[in-house]
């Protein structure tokens, strides 16, 4: 299983994702394990050449470890598929870009992770494949968010995408209910229902009961990004011009968090270290924005013990954190081939084999209807109704635009300003000013 490779919230890849979630759905079958790929770019099927389509990934990115390259395979014996991956996205991705530049060392289907995707569409989008007009891609079966994330200006979908990871809030039945308040999902989502001012009311009712030192949220950073996440409009608007200074949405999520730290619900905790890792098994926290994938990394923190304890209600606004996308570089020596592949990689049959085997929620919103994902339930959260919790806020997600130092932009708010004000106790707006500074500095360069 493999680790998040950086403790930031906005840096966990959709690969980590896959990898953590491995454990999401009950009585799931092991994955398969990794069996080395031929070497070459020939080989015959039935007395008759194969063409090699190379696919180049970050991490386990599931593709493989679900079977669907054997799958394809099999239905096309002319085909063989080979795939690399790297495992770090951050060692990746700058090489998915000098390749790009040069035209050369490109794989015949490249990953590309959510929060690269507007610098690809940006950037890149002349020397990638238009997947849109790839036979059997449709563009009403998949989320419309996704789908304009994948789009450059000019209307090309260079970008088809593989997964989401659409949030809910995540909850400690047993603490909620030591507090007077309701553990049973659908009243606990009514709490809160449509308004993150109510998510913040909700954790003072609950510090008042439970008292002192019993924290509500995981980190205040984690409230900010979800809330930041269910806007229309975030850090650029819709003529690429850099807007987080006076998008009030932006300024609106800092501040509803920091009230976090400011009214001590917070348990102080940055995401993706140990001391986070701990806090779900010692009940450190009461909620915590939770994406699809994970749940099973909440499984594996909170061991045994956790089960049953642990449910997931619906986020007071739809919001999502993750997903990743396939490009076919125009560079490839098989680009008819490759765009078939990706189509089918990506449709939605695909996809909610990839998330009963691995967990990654489905881009494909046609595939909500089927069974593997509308009928999907987690032993572990209660038996929750995972499939149908996270296909409604996948399908309430705005669409947005995304900019190419979204990146950026996210890890200074969390980073330099949010954990300033959750951590060191510095006023909201010194935090805001802290990480205008060096977002300015960052953009700069």
């Amino acid at each position: 299983m493999r680790a998040p490779s950086r403790a930031r919230r906005t840096l966990v890849t959709a690969g980590a994702a896959v990898a953590t979630a491995a454990l999401l759905l009950a009585g799931c079958a092991q994955d398969p394990a990794e069996r080395p790929e031929p070497g070459g770019s020939g080989g015959k099927a039935d007395g008759k050449a194969r063409t090699t389509l190379t696919v180049g990934v970050f991490g386990a990115f599931g593709l493989q470890e679900a079977g669907l390259y054997d799958e394809y395979m099999a239905q096309n014996p002319g085909i063989r598929i080979e795939q690399t991956s790297i495992e770090r996205n951050e060692n990746y991705y700058p090489q998915l870009l000098t390749h790009l530049g040069t035209g050369s060392g490109l794989a015949d289907i490249q990953a590309v992770e959510v929060n690269n995707i507007a610098e690809i569409t940006a950037t890149q989008a002349d020397k990638l494949v238009d997947l849109g007009k790839a036979p059997g891609v449709d563009k009403a079966a998949y989320l419309p968010w996704k789908w304009a994330q994948g789009t450059a200006k000019g209307g090309a979908t260079v970008g088809l995408g593989t997964d989401v990871g659409p949030q809910g809030i995540c909850y400690r039945k047993d603490l909620f209910e030591a507090a007077g308040l309701p553990s049973d999902r659908a009243a606990v989502g009514a709490l809160w229902a449509g308004d993150w001012n109510k998510y913040l009311e909700t954790g003072k009712a609950y510090k008042a009961k439970a008292g002192e030192g019993k924290a509500f949220v995981d980190s205040a950073s984690g409230v900010m990004a979800a809330v930041t996440g269910s806007s229309a409009q975030r850090f650029y608007d819709d003529q690429g011009k850099v807007v987080y200074k006076t998008n009030p949405a932006v300024r609106g999520a800092f501040d509803l968090a920091a009230s976090f730290a400011t009214e001590k619900l917070s348990a102080k905790l940055q995401q993706f270290t140990p001391g986070w890792d701990q806090g779900f098994a010692n009940g450190a926290f009461a909620t915590v924005s939770c994406p699809a994938w994970m749940l099973g990394y909440i499984q594996d923190k909170a061991g045994p013990a956790g089960k049953d304890k642990w449910d997931v209600a619906q986020a007071p606004k739809p919001s999502n954190w993750g997903g990743s996308f396939l490009v076919v570089p125009k560079a490839g020596k098989h680009t008819e081939e490759a765009a078939r592949l990706a189509a089918w990689l990506t449709a939605p049959a695909q996809q909610a084999k990839l998330f009963e085997k691995r967990g990654s929620f489905p881009s494909a919103s046609a595939a909500y209807a089927l069974p593997s994902v509308s009928g999907a339930r987690h032993a572990y959260f209660g038996g929750a109704p995972i499939g149908e919790i996270f296909a409604r806020a996948a399908e309430g997600v705005p669409v947005a635009a995304v900019g190419p130092k979204d990146l950026v932009i996210a890890q200074n708010l969390a980073d330099i300003g949010m954990l300033q004000v959750d951590q060191k106790g510095r006023s909201p707006q010194e935090g805001w000013e802290a990480a205008v500074k060096a977002i300015d500095n960052a953009l700069d360069r």
